[in-house]
């Protein structure tokens, strides 16, 4: 049998069989700021697919990161088919300075497909989907609530698409929800180019959290094993996912403090209350009241807030019971996972 050929990357050449990290020239600032985008490349022995997991798009959502860094210690990986491309850091000039945009103020993630030539966020995204998506079969980006906010572990996917639909199922988080497409976002693009990409949402910027690092661990696992890159193990179990028919997100009616937040996960009936309300002196308060029953995928977690603020997500179902049961399967089946428990990643049967 032939030796696969090597992957081309750049100038350097990955060898079947090998693994190298590698940098990516960006845009610099200047020629006294010059900067790169780490990239971590797995070429297996045999032919597969090749899907990029990316993280840190927004610059302050680093829950990737270190979901990343656990999956390349995975010894399943020794025996990829396929190519693997991890990029850890996606956009380092607002990870540098823990802020979700790039120094021209834009937001990264609505830059796609860019522009060799146009602002430095388009230049990037140019950068990103020339060198990386565009050699790709698969996607899994990899995102956190935005500042001040934390997401239960969920997919957001194009459910219309078969094989996106069947990847989401097989990540098997609790929660999957059939997002609409952003103008401009790097999903966006990889449905115009024909390529099935799934956005994980957990956990909250500028933070590490186990739940929402274990989840996405074993979930990129799962994954894995569907494409056939690594071999699973199949278990005969209750599919723990269930389908989000849409979400909503409940506001504030006034300013103040919120105080004694309702935890994310929880199944919630209309006009339970989910937190309460008060001035600064807590001479007048509130309940914030579920206007629909449903389960809490996210929530603010600043106890500041303005009339008008989103302060919980709650993704609706068309049976809220089942949902919220599959809720606590999920958590309990992540009790006591840590690094190094991933090495068979299991896809739940239908």
């Amino acid at each position: 049998m032939a030796r696969r050929a090597d992957f081309v990357f750049g100038e350097h050449r990955i060898a079947a069989g090998s693994r190298s990290s590698l940098s990516l020239e960006l845009p610099g600032q200047s020629r006294y700021t010059p900067l790169s985008m780490p990239v971590h490349i797995i070429h297996g022995r045999k032919d597969g697919p090749t899907m990029f997991i990316s993280a840190a798009i927004h610059g302050d959502e680093i829950g990737g990161i270190e979901i990343i860094r656990q999956l390349l210690k995975q010894k399943s990986l020794n025996r990829l088919r396929g190519t693997l491309i991890c990029v850890p850091v996606v956009n380092v000039y607002g990870f540098l300075n823990h802020t979700r945009y790039m120094p021209d103020r834009r937001d990264l993630n609505r830059s796609f497909p860019g522009s060799e030539h146009g602002s430095l966020a388009s230049r990037v995204a140019h950068v990103f989907r020339t060198e990386i998506l565009e050699r790709c079969d698969y996607g899994i980006d990899l995102h956190t609530g935005a500042n001040h906010r934390t997401n239960f572990p969920h997919i957001r996917a194009n459910m219309a698409d078969p094989e996106t639909a069947r990847l989401a199922r097989a990540f098997n988080t609790a929660v999957i929800v059939n997002a609409d497409l952003r103008d401009g976002s790097l999903r966006g693009q990889a449905v115009e180019k024909g390529t099935p990409v799934l956005l994980y949402e957990a956990g909250e910027a500028l933070r590490f959290e186990k739940l929402a690092v274990s989840a996405g661990v074993r979930g990129i696992l799962n994954v894995l094993g569907a494409v056939e890159m690594i071999k699973r193990t199949v278990k005969r179990r209750p599919h723990v996912t269930v389908e989000a028919a849409s979400s909503h997100w409940v506001r504030a009616t006034r300013s103040g403090l919120v105080r004694n937040p309702i935890e994310l996960g929880m199944q919630v009936e209309k006009g339970d209350v989910l937190a309460h309300l008060s001035d600064w002196l807590g001479e007048e308060e509130i309940d914030i009241k579920a206007t629909r029953e449903g389960v809490v995928i996210g929530r603010t977690n600043l106890p500041i807030v303005n009339e008008g603020d989103a302060l919980f997500h709650v993704a609706e179902f068309d049976n809220v019971e089942k949902a919220g049961k599959t809720v606590e399967r999920f958590e309990a089946s992540l009790e006591g996972l840590g690094e190094g428990d991933y090495v068979d990643p299991v896809i739940a049967e239908e």
